[in-house]
């Protein structure tokens, strides 16, 4: 018989959400669902200036930890972890929401991308997620989820989304190698594919109100998706129930993935 508690609630899960720049971030959406359903989460900041505007939230959900995270500083990330290890002994859920490129690199075609932009995007945005994978996966003891945040772009050209678009194929591409190799240890692995999102990473990308009008004139729900609808359907996934779910890039955007 199924324990219906266990599908609806993710109490004493404790979750790392990384990449809340403010109360408009994608990973602000999720980390309010974890403690919603449940669950404890611990929350990192970018930097000082960006911990003005992260720290009201992480008081908001009673967060245990807050923590600096800049991956452009070496070691902050595996102090972060460190942090969790002591804090609470385990993980079950991390949620990296974190991406960056170059802004000279990232308007520009992808064929005039530098080497230099390139491979910072990569690191920032994709290997940043392996690394974390590799972190958590000894402090999963009992199994557990790793998110990271992709989009549309990474399949099919989006026009002004530019050198994002094959750094965000590299990333769901790790997402199905994670899948495999840390599914023999309950870790499932997931890349979430929002629709359009007004959120500070998305100012970077040029006339983005522009993308944001399509995707609500053809999505099937003709409306645009907000970091609540994405957040509660990130914590389900989270759950006990969702189990048999890993490796694939999951979409959360009504419909407009499907529409041509």
């Amino acid at each position: 018989m199924i324990d219906l508690s266990s599908l609806t609630l993710l109490k004493g899960k404790k979750a790392l959400v990384t990449g809340v720049a403010n109360d408009q971030s994608i990973a602000w959406g999720c980390a309010k669902a974890f403690n919603a359903f449940g669950a404890e989460v611990a929350v990192t900041y970018l930097n000082e200036k960006a911990k003005r505007f992260v720290q009201p939230l992480a008081e908001e959900i009673r967060s245990p930890l807050l923590m600096p995270m800049d991956l452009q500083k070496p070691g902050e990330l595996e102090a972060a972890f460190e942090a969790v290890e002591k804090k609470w002994g385990t993980l079950d859920i991390v949620l990296h929401s974190i991406a960056y490129a170059p802004k000279d690199d990232l308007h520009g075609r992808v064929v005039d991308c530098s080497k230099d932009g390139f491979l910072v995007a990569m690191e920032l945005s994709c290997w940043s997620f392996i690394r974390m994978a590799k972190l958590a996966e000894p402090l999963m003891k009992n199994g557990g989820t790793l998110f990271t945040m992709t989009y549309y772009g990474s399949q099919m050209v989006v026009e002004n989304y530019n050198m994002m678009g094959p750094v965000k194929a590299a990333l769901e591409s790790s997402a199905r190698y994670l899948a495999a190799e840390l599914g023999p240890k309950n870790i499932r692995v997931h890349a979430i594919s929002p629709g359009p999102l007004k959120t500070r990473a998305a100012s970077g990308i040029s006339e983005f109100d522009k993308l944001l009008q399509k995707a609500q004139a053809k999505a099937p729900s003709r409306s645009l998706v907000s970091i609540d609808d994405v957040g509660v359907a990130v914590a389900v996934l989270a759950m006990n129930g969702a189990k048999l779910i890993t490796g694939d890039t999951l979409y959360i955007d009504g419909g407009y993935h499907i529409m041509d």
